[in-house]
């Protein structure tokens, strides 16, 4: 059985916000069964809940924006990518700014705090939706693909013509484990003249060495370098993680990126429901259908992550 699952207690925490470099103080709280991820601003009276998913996305530069009704929240895709890769299928979030604190750049701190305060099991079985047939979107000469696969699996590459990244490629059979010691870790990065560039228009405050990879024009200048060698490949699948989380559950296919972005994933979604055809949600419950199509996948078995000291 693989059941639904919220944090056990609230965590609070606090970090600059990229763009704005202010403090922002953030509670990720336990939610119901069916509940999704749900933001709210709580620096605004009256302000509606936001769901996390598609649907609700307002804008997809530099990072993954959702809103509603004038109330958005920007940076989602770090902290969606934690829950997803931990097994986190509900939780609010509040908070009193437009985005989710930067942290280091990274889902790690996220996944650190989901162990610290552990998840409980719900008492509704997860849904997946399984890819039947090929979905495919191109912009230029990027592109992302949702492929039929027994399990989850996601192959990245992109290609950078800067000395310090070039071309690089990796590819993930999906599991917890997997997410924890190989992708969450992986920081987000950017190039020394974007960044002095968004800094003149108010934009990109909050990014330093200590939560951004920055390049100039030959080489990393963060003074302890890289985390590992692919981090530049590994954060964009971090990244695509949280993206397609914005489905409101897992997916059981292949994801195949090439140079793909926000925008990109974010249509490859709305493509891939407009298609009905191709794709079917599934529960994984006991009946005797739905137990005989689960025989033939490969779906994530999540830990329970008691409580522990970081």
């Amino acid at each position: 059985m693989h059941l639904q699952r919220t944090i056990k207690k609230e965590i609070i925490c606090s970090s600059v916000g990229l763009h704005t470099g202010r403090k922002v103080n953030m509670k990720i709280k336990p939610a119901p069964a069916d509940a999704g991820i749900v933001f709210v601003r709580k620096d605004i009276p009256d302000a509606l809940p936001i769901p996390a998913n598609y649907h609700t996305v307002s804008d997809t530069t530099l990072a993954t924006t959702i809103g509603l009704n004038g109330a958005t929240v920007s940076t989602v895709e770090h902290i969606l990518s934690a829950f997803s890769g931990m097994g986190v299928d509900n939780a609010i979030i509040e908070l009193d700014s437009f985005e989710i604190p930067i942290m280091d750049g990274s889902a790690l701190p996220f996944v650190n705090m989901l162990k610290e305060v552990g998840t409980h099991l719900q008492g509704k079985t997860k849904k997946l939706l399984v890819i039947k047939k090929p979905v495919c979107v191109k912009d230029g000469g990027c592109s992302a693909d949702l492929l039929p696969a027994a399990e989850f699996k996601i192959t990245y590459e992109i290609d950078f013509k800067h000395v310090a990244i070039g071309r690089q490629s990796y590819s993930l059979d999906f599991s917890d484990e997997k997410y924890e010691k190989e992708i969450c870790s992986a920081r987000t990065f950017g190039f020394l003249k974007e960044v002095e560039y968004l800094q003149a228009k108010g934009l990109g405050l909050g990014g330093s060495l200590d939560n951004v990879i920055i390049l100039d024009d030959e080489k990393i200048i963060n003074k302890d370098g890289l985390r590992m060698p692919d981090e530049f490949v590994k954060h964009k699948i971090l990244d695509a993680i949280g993206d397609l989380f914005l489905l409101g559950m897992p997916i059981i296919g292949h994801f195949v990126a090439y140079k793909s972005g926000h925008r990109l994933n974010n249509i490859l979604l709305k493509e891939l429901m407009r298609k009905q055809d191709c794709w079917e949600i599934i529960t994984c419950d006991d009946q005797e259908e739905e137990k005989h199509k689960l025989t033939s996948l490969n779906i994530p078995s999540f830990r329970i992550l008691d409580a522990v000291q970081i």
